[in-house]
């Protein structure tokens, strides 16, 4: 099996929905990125920004460059955490009081964007996406 093309389909894909997604989110003055933050806090809660990058897999200055812009524009605020260092991220009430319309509009890109998949096939493909990992010893 070629895995080169297969993971640069993967990669064509995911950059053909962060397209639309972003198209999507325009209309609330957000991208694809920001909106990943927005959800993450959303479900789980305040989180320190340190906590953000590693759950989000991105890296430390990229998460805080992107929260700076979204406490800017009013989605989230930064406070000060247990030390000076550290930083609390929660959503502000803009972010909390717009998202339900704003999930209503990125699961309709969702379904647009795997409505060429079955049930079975979705299910199938979260189990394998689940499964993809790499583990670095550090």
């Amino acid at each position: 099996m070629d895995t080169s093309h297969l993971l640069h389909l993967y990669h064509q894909k995911l950059r053909m929905f962060q397209n639309e997604l972003n198209i999507t989110l325009k209309q609330f003055g957000l991208y694809h990125s920001q909106w990943t933050i927005v959800y993450t806090l959303y479900q789980k809660g305040n989180m320190t920004q340190t906590e953000i990058w590693q759950y989000l897999k991105v890296e430390a200055p990229t998460i805080t460059r992107t929260l700076i812009r979204m406490e800017q524009s009013g989605w989230v605020e930064r406070k000060i955490g247990t030390d000076k260092r550290e930083r609390i991220v929660t959503l502000t009430e803009k972010a909390t009081s717009t998202y339900l319309e704003i999930i209503q509009a990125v699961k309709q890109t969702e379904e647009l964007f795997l409505e060429q998949l079955s049930e079975q096939e979705k299910l199938t493909l979260q189990h394998l996406l689940e499964k993809l990992s790499i583990e670095r010893d550090e």
